[in-house]
């Protein structure tokens, strides 16, 4: 399967899991606890997410101010959006996903995994793009009258 094909899928299985999931715990607990609780998780979320986007942004700022390229903090700011939307998205299973976005420790290894592992590829800004074709001579001129 491809990649679409995979996240086409994924986007159509989750909400009907959340709707199931949702109406399960909503016969335990009740409908307004079940509602409670969704809103509740969208408001730790909100709050995580400007807690640690903050910190984020300060450990990218530190990282430019010393010189150096602030690859996971890149990556880290990508998953914590993530985990943001995931949070403010209502049901369960997105919110264990958001919250896992966004807990330190687990960021920071998924973010290890995936530059160690090179899953994203990366373009260096300082190196020259290579030659679409095989029979280009690079070279300098200058013309002389």
């Amino acid at each position: 399967m491809k990649a679409f094909q995979i996240i086409f899928i994924i986007v159509l299985i989750i909400p009907f899991a959340e709707i199931y999931l949702l109406l399960q715990v909503g016969g335990i607990i009740g409908a307004f606890p079940t509602i409670f609780l969704v809103v509740f998780t969208a408001v730790l979320g909100s709050w995580l997410l400007k807690q640690q986007g903050f910190a984020t942004l300060q450990r990218f700022q530190a990282s430019l101010a010393q010189g150096t390229l602030p690859a996971y903090e890149l990556l880290e700011g990508v998953l914590i959006l993530l985990g943001g939307a995931l949070l403010l998205t209502p049901g369960f299973i997105t919110d264990m996903i958001g919250f896992a976005c966004l807990i330190p420790q687990l960021r920071g290894k998924i973010v290890k995994y995936v530059v160690d592992n090179k899953l994203i590829q990366t373009i260096h800004p300082f190196q020259p793009a290579k030659a679409a074709e095989k029979d280009v001579l690079e070279g300098e001129f200058r013309k002389e009258d």
